[in-house]
C-alpha cells in the first residue's frame, strides 16, 4: 500500500494514522474500552513509543521504495529479535533449551524465505540500511508499548498512540517537502484499515496477553506472508525451501508455547 500510495512516503505513514482515528474511538466505545486520560509517567511511556514508532514508519516507508520487499521484511525483523531480548532481560534468566530451539528455528525459517527474494546491491544499499533502521526503532516500540498496556486496556493505549503519532508525522512529511493529498485515497484506506485498525491492534492486544518472547516469534511470520505476497500477487513461484522455512516459524511458534506459561509469568513470579 506503501507503493501504491500517491503521496510522499512519510504522508503515507501520516494518513495511515489519520484515517484510522475515527475508527479506533468507534472500536472503543464498542466494545466499552472507553479511553481517559492516564497518569504522567503512562503518558511519558507512551510518548516515547509513539517517537520510536513514528520514526520507525518515517524510515520503512521511505526505505521500503528503495529496496526490494523481501530486503524490507527481512530487516524489519530485526524489531522482533530486540523484543525477544528484551523479554529475556524481563525474566531475568537465558532461555530454557526450548525457547532457544523455538528462536533458532524461527530465525532459520525467516532465513529461507528470505534466501530467494533477498539480493545484496548498492542500489538497495540505502533503503536496506533505513529498513534496519526502522526494524530497530520498532523494538523500541515495543518495548514502551508493553509497558504502558500492562496498565491500559488495547484499543484506549493503541488510540492514544496512533492521535499522538499522527501530528510528528505530518510534521516530518510536510518538513520533506513531501505531496501530502492524495488523488487516490484506496491504497491509503486499505493501508489504514489493515496495518493500524487491524493489524496494531491484534499486536497491541496480544502485548498484554502473551509473553515477549511467543509476540517476538509471532511478528516473524511477516516473511511467510512477504512470500504469499509475491506468489499471489507478484507470480514469484514458491520454492521447496520457502516451503520449508514457514514450518520452520510455525514449528517454532509451537514450540515455545508448549509447555511453558512464557517467560511474563516468570518474570511476574521473580519480581
Amino acid at each position: 500500500m506503501v507503493r501504491l500510495a500517491d503521496v510522499g512516503a512519510v504522508a503515507a505513514g501520516f494518513w495511515r494514522v489519520t484515517i484510522a482515528l475515527p475508527f479506533l474511538w468507534v472500536i472503543a466505545h464498542a466494545s466499552g474500552q472507553r479511553s481517559h486520560w492516564p497518569s504522567r509517567p503512562l503518558i511519558i511511556a507512551i510518548l516515547v513509543a509513539v517517537i520510536f514508532y513514528v520514526l520507525d514508519l518515517a524510515a520503512w516507508n521511505v526505505g521500503i521504495r528503495m529496496t526490494k520487499l523481501g530486503n524490507a521484511t527481512l530487516f524489519g525483523n530485526t524489531g522482533s529479535f530486540v523484543f525477544a531480548i528484551y523479554g529475556l532481560l524481563l525474566a531475568h534468566r537465558l532461555p530454557s533449551a526450548r525457547q532457544a530451539g523455538a528462536l533458532v528455528l524461527a530465525i532459520g525459517g525467516a532465513a529461507l524465505l528470505m534466501n530467494s527474494s533477498y539480493e545484496l546491491s548498492p542500489k538497495n544499499f540505502t533503503g536496506d540500511i533505513l529498513t534496519l533502521v526502522a526494524g530497530l526503532l520498532y523494538g523500541g516500540y515495543l518495548i514502551f508499548m508493553e509497558r504502558a498496556r500492562t496498565v491500559l486496556q488495547p484499543v484506549p493505549l493503541l488510540l492514544l498512540a496512533t492521535l499522538f503519532g499522527a501530528p510528528m508525522l505530518f510534521g516530518i512529511s510536510a518538513g520533506m517537502g513531501e505531496r501530502i493529498w492524495p488523488h487516490d485515497w484506496t491504497p491509503l484506506i486499505v493501508f489504514a484499515l489493515s496495518s493500524q485498525v487491524v493489524g496494531q491492534g491484534l499486536l497491541v492486544y496480544s502485548i498484554g496477553t502473551l509473553p515477549p518472547l511467543v509476540v517476538a516469534l509471532g511478528l516473524l511470520t511477516q516473511p511467510v506472508v512477504s512470500a504469499t505476497v509475491g506468489w499471489i500477487a507478484y507470480g514469484e513461484g514458491l520454492s521447496a525451501m520457502d516451503g520449508i522455512g514457514a514450518l520452520a516459524i510455525a514449528a517454532a511458534l509451537v514450540l515455545v508455547r508448549l509447555p511453558e506459561r512464557g517467560l511474563r509469568s516468570e518474570a511476574d513470579a521473580l519480581s
